[in-house]
């Protein structure tokens, strides 16, 4: 009995001084100085913008618009926009267009607006406006690929709040790698996006009535993602930067303050 009782606390012995081992390597939170905990929260600021601003791209619903032109014989006009989940339809007064715009717009301008969410990831049907058809896979893959890249930029909050609020300083690279990844993936969801849109305007329906002639444009959601995924990406490179060690002419340099003799 008394081996066993023995065996027991040698073993909860060792288990208590493993994990003493594995805080003591993943919390240096006593080492970190002021001024490399303020790098930090200003790289972890800079990247909450960029958070920000991809929330509010991928959210809202004026990636593109579609403008028809305004000389068809009416007091009114269609045009549209639409993002990654929803389309609006808009029919707007020529009245209120700025003198010298040929085509219906912008869609911000007060109408008579119908909005649907996209069928993509539930019956999988297409959608149809003014008489062309999308081409859901590529509107999937771009809105997975930016829901992807929202999962990594929430994973890269959770490591640098751990890094600050534990010392778990190890997390700093991981959180720099979602961070730029994240970042990554935004961009590449607009490309993928713009790809859908060209896609859209070939896609003509041969029935008719005649579709009507459009432009589009990209509009301001589509700006803040592009804002977004540059952000992300820079502060991912601070925060790596952080991590890396003093080069070799750190000692060389003087500091500020001091005079080279």
């Amino acid at each position: 009995m008394m081996m066993w009782s023995n065996f027991f606390l040698q073993e909860e012995n060792r288990r208590r001084g493993a994990a003493a081992r594995r805080r003591a390597r993943g919390q240096p939170n006593a080492q970190m100085t002021p001024e490399r905990e303020g790098k930090i929260k200003l790289a972890l600021l800079l990247t909450s913008v960029g958070a920000t601003l991809a929330v509010l791209a991928v959210g809202t619903e004026f990636w593109v618009e579609l403008n028809t032109y305004r000389d068809n014989g009416s007091a009114v006009c269609d045009a549209a926009h639409l993002g990654l989940w929803k389309m609006c339809t808009k029919r707007l007064w020529q009245a209120d267009m700025p003198a010298g715009r040929d085509t219906c717009g912008p869609a911000e301008l007060p109408g008579e607006a119908n909005c649907t969410y996209f069928k993509f990831f539930t019956t999988g049907e297409n959608a149809h406006i003014f008489h062309r058809t999308t081409k859901k896979e590529v509107n999937q893959a771009a809105a997975v690929i930016a829901v992807l890249g929202l999962a990594l930029m929430a994973l890269g909050c959770l490591c640098i709040i751990m890094v600050l609020s534990k010392g778990a300083e190890f997390l700093l690279r991981v959180g720099a790698v979602c961070f730029g990844l994240s970042g990554l993936l935004v961009l590449v969801s607009l490309e993928v996006f713009r790809h859908s849109v060209r896609a859209l305007m070939q896609r003509v329906s041969p029935e008719p009535p005649a579709a009507p002639a459009l432009t589009y444009e990209y509009s301001w959601s589509l700006g803040c993602g592009v804002g977004a995924g540059l952000i992300l990406m820079l502060g991912g490179g601070c925060f790596l930067l952080l991590t890396l060690p003093p080069g070799p002419w750190s000692p060389l340099c003087p500091k500020w303050g001091q005079r080279a003799p």
